[in-house]
């Protein structure tokens, strides 16, 4: 039977309460980001500080979740201890899933528990341990203890969080199901505050499918889109570890602090290179029959001579860039052993990459010494960069601390903010242009996500403001219908609109998929407002000077340009916000 409400179970860690909400709004909100929205005009408090013990936590997933293929992500929505401003975080794994088979459409988790602790969930359960003894433990043994004591089924999912989430870091991520992340904005210094240490969700209910033959004929027919077409092959294969080369023979991938956007060296880094040297297998999300985690192996020397321990770390572009060409890392297995520091400590890859390539320069610069860095940096020197990953992680010193709040905040006290390539948060690696470099400035999540602007920079030679704005806004809002199915953007080629429709009325979602563009409108407005009532101020947003100094394909960046993109998105995001508080 669907339902027209959301089904939303309450966790107050403080007072060790739980309930079931009914929430109407099904046909304004959807789910995924819709959903995350309204809970958090529900629930939040925009007036105080993101770790205020009364700041929720939620997830939320979206009306096609378990019906369909890649419907398969969950949506993380907090308040940003980056920031301080309303913040969304996406990640895959099994935790959709396991919401779906609990009877959830969404769980919000308030307050803060006593000690160090564990909250479980289920369909027919909740229960709340004292972990102190897993606190300070890294991601992957906290993950090991956590499945003896939840065994679960099939439907179950652990979200964890390393040191860097008890320490409060900004750039914390959350481990889902060990190869998926609520990695962007710190959303693991969120649970890290309420004193979490993990969160298990047990699916351990049952959702009954559609009757009749419409319903599984459209399944088929949207399952072989995903397998027997080549729609998606390119995920499965290389994976995302195939742009580096395309990329860096466009001339837009960031090496070295982006000090230079190609280099020869990328021979050693190509998901070629990844694919024939350390691919171990594949994997893939729950309900995802596509495979696009890439899962690399590491071999290390342990304890005596000629024994060695293996570990597998997965891998796709972004991780590659912010540990690899970012730092000036060209050995392959030398960048999974960055990547699997980053993973014990439970940082954000891009972030913790992204900053550490700051600290590296302004170290050659002078700017902070090794009393600062503890170990000397220099790009190219994997070992080091796996120590100071676990000083970033563990904040073992003033220096360290004050960097996971991210590079901009460092470079506040050091200098350097000319060479910091922040983006709202540490950059993605995508030096493409004037529009991306805008679009993630000032975009929801400062995410490569938010909009396709990396891909508008390579097929756009004109300078169109208001045409590239257009788009910025328009793109966004047809990810935001995705996101709020929730589906995987890898599958946003084929989940149309007009195919989201079928999908939503065979499962009796009419009056939603009748609705679907003034839906996902007011939704993108809704997620504005509440970003601007958080404290986000577009007109005061600045790019470093880093970027004014890029070189690509087209030539060096326009600085005439970027600042007219700027101002022209700055002005349209406070509209929509304007717009929604109009309508509302």
């Amino acid at each position: 039977m669907i339902r027209d409400a959301f089904r939303v179970m309450t966790v107050n860690l403080t007072t060790d309460q739980s309930r079931i909400v009914s929430l109407e709004g099904r046909e304004r909100y959807a789910g995924g980001s819709g959903l995350a929205a309204l809970l958090f005009e529900t629930y939040g408090r925009p007036d105080q500080p993101w770790d205020d013990p009364d700041q929720p936590l939620i997830l939320a997933i979206g009306p096609l979740t378990g019906y369909f293929p890649l419907m398969s992500k969950t949506v993380c929505a907090f308040k940003s201890p980056y920031h301080d401003q309303y913040a969304e975080s996406h990640a895959g794994g099994r935790s959709a899933l396991a919401l779906r088979f609990a009877d959830l459409d969404a769980l919000v988790i308030t307050g803060q528990a006593p000690t160090p602790s564990c909250l479980a969930v289920g369909g027919h359960h909740i229960d709340l341990q004292d972990v102190h003894y897993l606190w300070g433990l890294e991601v992957d043994e906290a993950g090991k203890m956590l499945r003896r004591m939840y065994p679960g089924t099939g439907h179950r999912s652990i979200l964890r969080i390393g040191p860097a989430g008890e320490n409060r870091a900004a750039m914390a991520g959350i481990n889902v199901d060990t190869y998926r992340h609520f990695g962007r904005l710190g959303a693991g210094a969120v649970m890290g505050a309420k004193n979490l240490k993990g969160i298990v969700i047990e699916g351990d209910a049952a959702f009954p499918l559609p009757e009749g033959k419409a319903y599984r004929k459209l399944f088929e027919e949207v399952y072989g889109r995903m397998t027997t077409t080549d729609m998606m092959s390119k995920y499965h294969n290389l994976g995302t570890a195939a742009n580096l080369e395309s990329l860096d023979g466009l001339k837009s991938l960031p090496w070295r602090n982006l000090q230079q956007t190609s280099d020869p060296a990328i021979a050693g880094v190509t998901g070629d290179r990844f694919a024939d040297d350390t691919l171990l297998r594949s994997a893939a999300c729950a309900g995802c029959p596509v495979g696009c985690i890439h899962v690399g192996f590491l071999r290390e020397k342990f304890m005596a001579e000629n024994q060695y321990l293996y570990r597998q770390v997965a891998y796709d572009y972004e991780p590659i860039f912010a540990t690899g060409t970012m730092l000036g890392v060209t050995d392959a297995f030398a960048v999974l052993g960055i990547m699997d520091v980053v993973e014990k400590m439970g940082l954000d890859v891009m972030s913790a990459g992204v900053a550490l390539a700051w600290a590296t320069e302004a170290t050659a610069k002078g700017l902070i010494a090794e009393k600062e860095t503890i170990v000397p940096l220099a790009f190219g020197d994997a070992r080091a960069f796996r120590q100071a990953m676990v000083h970033l992680g563990r904040a073992a010193n003033d220096f360290y601390r004050l960097l996971g709040r991210g590079a901009l905040a460092a470079a506040g006290q050091y200098g350097g903010g000319d060479f910091a390539c922040v983006l709202g948060q540490e950059m993605a690696g995508y030096a493409t242009g004037e529009v991306f470099y805008a679009a993630q400035s000032l975009g929801f999540r400062h995410s490569h996500l938010d909009t396709g602007a990396y891909s508008y920079d390579q097929k756009h030679d004109e300078q169109d403001v208001d045409q590239a704005v257009a788009f910025l806004v328009a793109d966004e809002q047809e990810r935001v219908l995705l996101t709020s199915m929730v589906s995987c953007l890898f599958a946003r080629k084929v989940y149309t609109p007009e195919l989201l429709k079928e999908c939503l009325a065979t499962l009796g979602h009419t009056a939603l998929a009748d609705n679907l563009e003034g839906m996902a409108r007011g939704i993108q407005q809704k997620r504005w407002q509440l970003r601007l009532a958080t404290g986000f101020r577009p007109a005061q947003v600045r790019i470093p000077k880093r970027f004014r100094e890029v070189t690509t394909w087209k030539g060096k960046t326009d600085p005439h340009y970027l600042d007219a993109l700027v101002a022209s998105y700055a002005r349209a995001i406070e509209g929509l916000a304007q717009t929604e508080a109009d309508e509302g």
